[in-house]
């Protein structure tokens, strides 16, 4: 697989062909759109916390800035700049970033989408907050991508990570039931073998200088398709960590 830094050729190339149906809630994405509000949601809880505000309150996020690394076509960077963000989404596949920046513009968001790996943002550009959401199981170089993003967020900013669990039951169900069984995901979306666990996960925040503050799992209900957090790690996870 041909790569650039952190970035893996065919991984980028498989999430600029779904570009086109990105933003279709029964499309190929109907996963992240359903596991949207939940991530986005415990995200801006923390943030506005760690900054003494409110928040329930629709703008809990006013006026700080947000790297949106991975961003795709914009399911979190919008959620999160409705919320008052100032928000640049940043992402390898040019295509899904022309998604992004359509229906951003068709919202009247004002987003920043840039075309780019976190490992080539200026030293000087940093961000009240950076996450990076079901990226880390697609790149080449994990502790690099770590490091990028350590990088990018100011002293004491959170950086919020989810994945996958290397799990034989993350296998049986994000992998072969969500792609092969229930067809809820194109079949090759994920390689198991590059899922992460918490311990992996950890130890390559410690090494660059982050330790995890918070965790959380998150599971479907089968029946309403909804996600909740949960304290099972075991298959999907989300993680806040701070320098």
């Amino acid at each position: 697989m041909p790569t650039a830094g952190t970035r893996i050729g065919a991984e980028v190339a498989k999430f600029d062909a779904l570009a086109a149906r990105w933003w279709d809630p029964n499309g190929p994405m109907k996963p992240l759109h359903r596991m949207n509000p939940l991530r986005t949601g415990w995200i801006a809880e923390r943030i506005a916390r760690l900054h003494g505000r409110d928040p329930a309150a629709p703008d809990a996020l006013a006026g700080l800035s947000l790297l949106d690394v991975g961003c795709g076509a914009g399911l979190a960077s919008e959620a999160l700049a409705r919320r008052g963000a100032r928000v640049t989404g940043l992402d390898a596949a040019g295509e899904a970033l022309e998604a992004a920046r359509a229906h951003a513009s068709a919202q009247g968001l004002d987003i920043d989408y840039r075309e780019g790996l976190p490992e080539d943002l200026p030293d000087h550009e940093t961000f009240d907050a950076v996450i990076a959401l079901e990226v880390i199981e697609h790149v080449a170089d994990r502790a690099a991508f770590l490091a990028a993003l350590a990088r990018a967020a100011k002293r004491g900013a959170p950086v919020f990570l989810s994945t996958l669990n290397r799990t034989p039951r993350a296998f049986l169900m994000a992998k072969l039931g969500a792609e092969y069984l229930l067809r809820l995901l194109p079949v090759g979306t994920h390689d198991w073998r590059m899922f992460v666990t918490p311990g992996e996960l950890g130890a390559g925040l410690r090494q660059v200088g982050l330790g995890v503050a918070d965790i959380t799992g998150m599971a479907m209900d089968p029946l309403t398709g909804r996600w909740r957090a949960t304290r099972d790690v075991g298959i999907n996870y989300l993680v806040m960590a701070r320098g």
